[in-house]
């Protein structure tokens, strides 16, 4: 990883410029905004990008917690083809939590992050003229996303999750499957450092949490490491984020787990009950290469 750093570090300009240029939206109806806007009373970081105004609206609600999706517009420019694509910076995290510090951005907790969400969306939806928006939940932030559609199902047309969390209950199903990955792969040294901390599953610490997952990755090569793999590529050479906007990112990262943890290890979705009013699709898994 240090050499593949080393090369994004030296390669980061040239990558800026190739991919500032892809970005550019031509198109008379488009539009291309990145700006504060006042959400929940301090200002929080968006972007909005497409090639049509009239086109439907997606909302990316970023997991991490902290991890901006802001620095993966490129991997998206195809999409704005036929949706105007939302980026926000949630409370606590990346340019957000550049412009207001962490005193600044106030108690961080899921029920703060879901009345931002749906007065964010209440905003584009008056100023991108549209009726309803899609609201997109990844990771951890399909859980905001999911609590976000159930409680106000009338502002979209549909919730997608993915890799959708339910709480407790993804962390159970997750170690389970991780250490059966283990031993179908005679890890034994996986295996003890796994049901070590499934001992502990319900009371585990930060530490343990990152294990765990790293473990989740070492255990099936076909699965990304969603840092290593894909969001430190894109912090780095992305064209909208200067080397201070990396070190926000960094903070934030650390901040909203820190501030989130305990609300993460606790929760549990089925407790919102099985009815959800607006449409959902959920999608979930790795494409796999030989896959037909």
């Amino acid at each position: 990883m240090a050499t593949n750093l080393l090369a994004a570090l030296l390669m980061r300009g040239r990558n800026q410029r190739n991919l500032a240029r892809q970005l550019v939206i031509t198109a008379p109806s488009g539009v291309l905004e990145q700006r504060f806007a006042t959400i929940g009373e301090i200002e929080q970081w968006i972007t909005i990008s497409g090639e049509d105004r009239a086109n439907p609206v997606l909302l990316f609600v970023h997991g991490g917690p902290g991890s901006v999706y802001s620095v993966l517009s490129p991997p998206l420019r195809p999409w704005e083809r036929f949706f105007t694509i939302v980026q926000w910076d949630q409370r606590g995290a990346g340019k957000t939590l550049g412009r207001n510090g962490k005193a600044g951005c106030g108690a961080i907790t899921f029920d703060r992050l879901v009345q931002d969400g749906l007065e964010l969306t209440e905003y584009l939806r008056g100023y991108l003229g549209q009726e309803k928006i899609i609201l997109v939940g990844s990771s951890v932030g399909s859980l905001t996303g999911m609590m976000m559609a159930k409680r106000r199902p009338d502002l979209f047309w549909a919730y997608v999750g993915t890799d959708q969390n339910t709480g407790v209950a993804s962390l159970q199903r997750s170690y389970e499957l991780t250490l059966a990955m283990l031993r179908a792969a005679r890890n034994t040294r996986g295996v003890q450092a796994v049901e070590m901390i499934g001992a502990r599953l319900d009371r585990l610490t930060p530490k343990e949490a990152r294990t765990l997952h790293q473990w989740t990755i070492r255990a099936d090569p076909s699965v990304p490491d969603m840092i290593d793999d894909i969001f430190l590529p894109g912090m780095l050479s992305s064209p909208d984020h200067t080397l201070h906007d990396v070190m926000d990112i960094a903070n934030g990262l650390a901040f909203s787990n820190k501030a989130l943890f305990a609300e993460m290890m606790s929760m549990d979705l089925r407790a919102l009950g099985p009815r959800l009013v607006a449409p959902f699709f959920i999608f979930q898994g790795v494409r796999r290469a030989d896959a037909s």
